[in-house]
């Protein structure tokens, strides 16, 4: 990822412009502030602004049991109960906002999480960098035999070349058209005076997906973490868990004891459904369960069979 030499000293600038505030804050995540974290070839999330921290969640948690409530037990200890039993609410006290920029194509479906305040790059106003996101070739794969949404084996040889070369061929291409329609130099004037370019509006929708967009996304702790249960899964795709695994780091960073619970009780641990239950005490109990005994379908049982390490 490189930045440019306008982008640095707009970092500079905001790391300069420290204030002393009231607010709790977060030495770690204060360290973060507004210095892109690399993600991919051209990407990157960037720690705009954040309110509330552990103790923020502790806080709105103990206020919601009275004036009554003992303090014996310590933050970490509630916080990992709260995750436990999974409570939602204390976790909405705290917010983060990121600056990120991501391919469209990873964006389509990070705008899923719809949980969360987004405001994208407009390429109705604005004119798009000339950015694309190239796979490095462990991540060139085939598709999966077995999963519709997953990928095979890695591609090598004269076929991942080729699918490398069209990738950025026409990539180059499309935007090369896009950059003739708009018909704009880089002082907004036309490169050509003899034609007049295309709207912006109409000459974006040729791109190709793999092309970089920006965007601000807001969202409280609750909701930052549904996102990353999901999508810094290992069956998340690639490109999307980079980010993920990123924002992990993050999270470490702004709330230490809340990123630990989130480790042991949503991201490390499974959900086994009631027959699934059913079946693992058949098995304490002594009982030889078998995947024509067990009562499950084929797709459950190989899911149980992997949570729990048995042979499928």
């Amino acid at each position: 990822m490189q930045l440019t030499d306008a982008q640095k000293a707009e970092i500079e600038a905001a790391r300069a412009d420290s204030r002393t505030t009231l607010r709790p804050t977060v030495d770690a995540i204060e360290a973060l502030l507004h210095c892109p974290i690399p993600v991919l070839d051209h990407g990157f999330v960037r720690v705009v602004d954040y309110m509330g921290d552990d103790a923020a969640v502790v806080q709105a948690a103990r206020v919601s049991y009275g004036r009554g409530t003992r303090r014996a037990q310590d933050d970490a200890g509630l916080i990992r109960y709260l995750m436990r039993h999974w409570h939602s609410t204390p976790f909405e006290m705290a917010e983060i906002k990121l600056h990120v920029k991501l391919p469209i194509f990873v964006a389509r479906q990070w705008i899923r999480h719809r949980t969360a305040n987004v405001n994208e790059y407009s390429a109705r106003y604005s004119v798009l960098d000339r950015e694309f996101y190239i796979p490095a070739p462990e991540h060139l794969a085939a598709q999966s035999a077995a999963n519709r949404q997953g990928r095979g084996e890695v591609l090598s040889g004269a076929a991942a070349a080729e699918v490398l070369r069209l990738l950025r061929e026409d990539a180059q291409r499309t935007y090369d058209h896009y950059a003739w329609m708009l018909n704009e130099g880089e002082d907004g004037a036309p490169a050509d005076p003899a034609r007049r370019g295309l709207a912006r509006e109409l000459a974006r929708m040729n791109l190709t997906l793999n092309l970089y967009t920006q965007w601000y996304w807001k969202a409280d702790l609750h909701n930052f973490m549904h996102f990353l249960r999901l999508r810094a899964d290992p069956h998340a795709q690639y490109e999307i868990r980079a980010y993920a695994e990123a924002l992990l780091d993050v999270l470490k960073a702004w709330a230490p004891i809340t990123h630990q619970a989130f480790l042991d009780y949503r991201l490390g641990a499974a959900t086994l459904s009631a027959p699934m239950l059913a079946c693992v005490r058949r098995m304490l109990s002594g009982e030889t369960v078998t995947a024509e005994t067990s009562g499950l379908s084929k797709r459950e049982w190989r899911d149980m069979a992997e949570v729990l390490g048995l042979a499928p």
